[in-house]
């Protein structure tokens, strides 16, 4: 077993392609072809098999998998002890939600930078669909999101904190004001919202279908800062996580529409594969969920 090896299989299942992972890497694909089967000629088994255009690890592949990545943690480990200056920092891939990345990890990674400057951490954003794709082909380390509980047999859940959905509104909104409303007084005014596969604008619009309703926006955006900006300045209302508004209600700039007959609440998650060997960056990212920062 050779290093280059190792480094073409963790390669393979990040790109799900021999010919991409040959082109990332700067090989010829035969040769990776070669590096390949040399490993499963070693361990008698087969790591991946083909579906369409795709390759996907086999259950052996996702037990090396694991190994793998240790493997050349450990090298890194040496390269840093020899005093190696071209030995990489180390890594930590992190996908989440748009929200997530700009309400709560602003602060996470200030944390991260003060207390592990050497940790290269890598932030990528997605849907909840999306993000638990990333995790089954080692495309991140973890996956952070606000779901409904969220339940998989691949995957190793550390953090479930619920928090709520809210309707909000620009102070100046041209709604009646009131201590409550019925969710149906709402619909008909000019809201601003995320895309349909984000998860909690799928959940209300679910919602209003089991109630013969439905929602109309003027605007959708993945964005939730640009959304927030938008119903300020044009006396519209949204739907958004609690996180995602909490400044804007504290300072008076938005305003919490109380509904009667409907409330949403989801959970913010963290997980990651079960067959995924847990570095030390991995546990000191979860371990800032017992400090209360994600």
């Amino acid at each position: 077993m050779e290093i280059r090896q190792l480094h073409s299989f963790i390669k393979i299942v990040e790109l799900q392609s021999f010919s991409k992972a040959a082109e990332a890497l700067g090989y010829t694909q035969a040769a990776v072809t070669i590096q390949i089967r040399q490993l499963e000629l070693e361990f008698n088994t087969r790591f991946f098999d083909r579906v369409g255009r795709h390759v996907e690890l086999t259950p052996p592949g996702r037990k090396f998998l694991m190994y793998a990545n240790e493997i050349l943690r450990k090298v890194d480990d040496v390269h840093a002890m020899l005093g190696n200056a071209v030995v990489k920092d180390h890594r930590l891939r992190v996908g989440t939600l748009e929200s997530l990345l700009s309400f709560k990890l602003p602060k996470v990674v200030s944390y991260f930078y003060k207390h592990y400057p050497t940790v290269a951490l890598e932030i990528r954003s997605g849907t909840p669909k999306e993000l638990n794709e990333m995790l089954d082909h080692n495309q991140i380390d973890l996956a952070y999101y606000i779901d409904q509980k969220v339940y998989g047999q691949n995957w190793e859940k550390t953090l479930e904190e619920p928090e709520s959905v809210v309707f909000v509104a620009s102070t100046d909104a041209k709604l009646p004001k009131k201590e409550e409303y019925l969710l149906a007084e709402l619909l008909n005014q000019p809201f601003f919202l995320t895309e349909k596969d984000s998860n909690y604008r799928y959940a209300l619009e679910q919602e209003l279908a089991s109630r013969h309703l439905g929602i109309r926006p003027f605007f959708e955006t993945r964005n939730p800062d640009v959304i927030i900006e938008l119903i300020k300045e044009n006396q519209a209302l949204s739907f958004l996580p609690r996180y995602a508004v909490e400044e804007s209600l504290n300072n008076g700039s938005l305003r919490l529409l109380k509904v009667q007959d409907f409330e949403m609440q989801m959970y913010r998650q963290l997980f990651y594969h079960k067959d995924k060997w847990i570095t030390e960056e991995m546990k000191n990212f979860i371990a800032l969920g017992e400090l209360s920062m994600l």
